[in-house]
């Protein structure tokens, strides 16, 4: 086992990037730890909502990030393992595994591993992810300006979905799997308020059709059993995420879904030490600008954990005549 560490990040997307910059600024003896480093959108052609970037594509994206961490000095990078257990030990400091069979020993931890999307596991689906495929449609529904999109899903992800498109799309074909929506009244109110929206009850998608791009989808009209193909230039798959959380399901508080509980102020979760950030929490906001910025407050705090210090705020400083 590996000397004691003050922190080590799980995880490799801006949610980790932000928490090792600021932990390897802040002198904190710093791993991090991830199978591949990059995050969700390293495969997105292009972003347009990462801040001080007009547009910039997932993968030079993770490339900057990437270059920013390795800046870092004494930062222990290890970006081909795989966390496999997570255990409090008796003195309070915390045990981390990995499929190397290595394990590494620190007093707190920043768990940053994001989430994965679900995906509808159908020929074309992989093919074409980022060239029309989509699954974040605050990032990518401006692209689809005076076009035809198709959204998948039934709940309020696929709903919200929709309403980012509306402004955009000429008309949106809303695909569910039952025979009625699920998501929340509100949302149904707003979706069917739009003439662009057509629902489509009971279909069972089957193919993502395309050569280079998105051209249309197959899918199974379930009421009569027939396979039926409609043209359009985005399918946005919004049937839920899973976030990367089971390694340390058994010490942290989580929800029905399985995101991690944390007090936003200070990233704190029900373990004391052990720190969250980004899409594996609660956080209904799964933004890259937002789970950079939640990397760096979970650094910041665990570093005044380790100091054993409470931060507060500058207006409360009573200055030099206080």
């Amino acid at each position: 086992m590996s000397d004691l560490l003050d922190t080590i990040i799980i995880g490799g997307g801006p949610a980790a990037a932000g928490a090792a910059v600021y932990a390897a600024r802040k002198k904190m003896k710093t791993m991090l730890i991830c199978e591949e480093f990059g995050g969700q959108s390293s495969v997105s052609g292009n972003i347009e909502n990462w801040i001080g970037e007009v547009s910039i594509s997932g993968m030079d994206l993770s490339e900057k990030l990437w270059k920013h961490v390795q800046a870092q000095k004494d930062i222990l990078l290890k970006t081909t393992e795989k966390v496999t257990a997570v255990e409090e030990r008796s003195d309070y400091t915390f045990e981390v595994r990995t499929d190397t069979g290595d394990s590494y020993r620190s007093k707190t931890l920043i768990i940053a591993s994001g989430g994965k999307r679900k995906r509808l596991e159908v020929p074309g689906e992989t093919r074409l992810d980022g060239k029309g495929v989509a699954y974040c449609s605050t990032c990518d529904a401006p692209f689809y300006q005076d076009q035809d999109a198709a959204v998948v899903g039934g709940g309020n992800s696929a709903l919200e979905t929709v309403i980012d498109l509306i402004p955009y799309a000429r008309n949106i074909y809303l695909l569910i799997r039952r025979d009625r929506l699920k998501a929340d009244p509100v949302l149904q109110e707003k979706t069917l308020m739009s003439a662009k929206v057509q629902i489509i009850t009971q279909a069972e998608v089957r193919e993502i059709l395309g050569d280079q791009q998105v051209s249309g989808l197959r899918y199974v009209d379930k009421k009569d059993g027939g396979e039926k193909q409609l043209a359009m230039s985005g399918v946005f798959v919004a049937i839920g995420t899973i976030p990367n959380s089971d390694f340390v399901r058994h010490l942290v508080d989580t929800n029905q879904f399985g995101e991690i509980l944390v007090d936003h102020k200070m990233a704190t979760t029900s373990r004391r030490g052990i720190f969250a950030a980004g899409d594996v929490t609660s956080d209904p906001f799964k933004q890259n600008n937002i789970s950079a910025g939640d990397g760096v407050r979970a650094a910041l705090a665990a570093y005044n954990y380790i100091l054993d210090i409470h931060k507060y705020s500058p207006c409360a400083d009573p200055g030099v005549d206080g």
